[in-house]
């Protein structure tokens, strides 16, 4: 693992850190297409990682290069408190404000955990603690102005965003300017983690929750299956058992389900797009089943907010 982090403290994403580099070139170098990343658990796994290796062993190799991480944590977040997928920057969507896969937010939990001090982290001293808070702080400010209100009303985000002006911006070719049914469920898990939450992130949370019920998808189920040629494919189905889906992109202004193939071309049905894309990305989910059935119920009974309704309160 230590072979593998870059001059810049980071660590490269789709690589096997538990195999030794057979050869120099075995290790992405900084430009490079997967190195200095955060994208897929890249330099926030290792971080982890190393704590534990320091809380057992005491090793000042396995601190000095946890350290040197946190360091990297710290210098890719931008003025307006986001944080990139790639640092130093590459050009492209990697440079924009990353909550895609949970990026940010991986980052984001590390530097909490840090800056608590608590087991594993411990180690850290007071100085790099206070940074990290400080960072977070940053980071939940950057969560707060870029949630999108819809008529008055909080709603949730997207899964990118410029660095500059915090608006909503592309992805890949697919991902477009949208509100994420997706990433949003781990922005306002992350919102609910904080111990005293001021007035602001209480209604963050509230108007985020609220926008899940109303945006629900009752009556259906995503399932996959073979065509006529073997492929596999996957489709939506009438299903009035089904437990409620999401959808991973909805329009900013209409809240109907989006779907873009590699054209980048607005579509309104699943079945409307490729095979390629079909079968290979989550267009639809439940990923804010638990959040609205188990963790608000939860979270508003620890800070006294009164509920405003279950994961079946609404929907379309």
């Amino acid at each position: 693992m230590l072979e593998y982090q870059s001059p810049q403290g980071g660590w490269p994403k789709s690589t096997d850190l538990s195999k030794s580099p057979r050869t120099p070139d075995d290790i992405p170098q900084p430009g490079s297409g997967r190195a200095n990343s955060l994208d897929n658990e890249a330099t926030t796994l290792p971080l982890r990682f190393l704590a534990r290796a320091v809380n057992a062993t005491g090793e000042a190799k396995y601190r000095d290069a946890f350290e040197h991480g946190i360091e990297y944590l710290l210098n890719a977040q931008y003025p307006t408190g986001g944080w990139p997928q790639f640092w130093p920057l590459r050009d492209g969507y990697y440079s924009r404000i990353t909550f895609n896969d949970g990026a940010m937010i991986r980052a984001m939990t590390v530097l909490r955990d840090v800056a608590k001090g608590e087991p594993p982290y411990d180690f850290v001293d007071g100085e790099l603690r206070s940074r990290a808070a400080a960072a977070v702080e940053r980071g939940v400010d950057c969560i707060l102005a870029a949630q999108i209100e819809q008529n008055g009303n909080l709603t949730a985000w997207c899964a990118q965003y410029d660095e500059e002006t915090l608006k909503p911006a592309w992805g890949r070719a697919y991902e477009p300017p949208s509100l994420s049914g997706d990433e949003s469920v781990d922005i306002v898990r992350f919102l609910m983690s904080i111990e005293e939450p001021r007035p602001e992130i209480i209604a963050a949370i509230e108007g985020a929750t609220e926008w899940f019920r109303k945006v629900a998808i009752h009556g259906y189920r995503f399932e996959e299956f073979e065509d006529e040629n073997g492929e596999r494919d996957r489709r939506i189905v009438a299903d009035a058992e089904a437990p409620p889906l999401w959808a991973r992109f909805y329009e900013l202004v209409t809240n109907r389900p989006l779907f873009l193939g590699r054209d980048s071309v607005y579509r309104y049905e699943v079945v409307e797009i490729e095979l390629e894309r079909r079968a290979k990305y989550d267009y639809y989910g439940d990923w804010a089943q638990d959040l609205l059935a188990e963790h608000y119920s939860a979270w508003s009974s620890r800070h006294d907010v009164a509920s405003s309704g279950g994961p079946d309160g609404g929907g379309i």
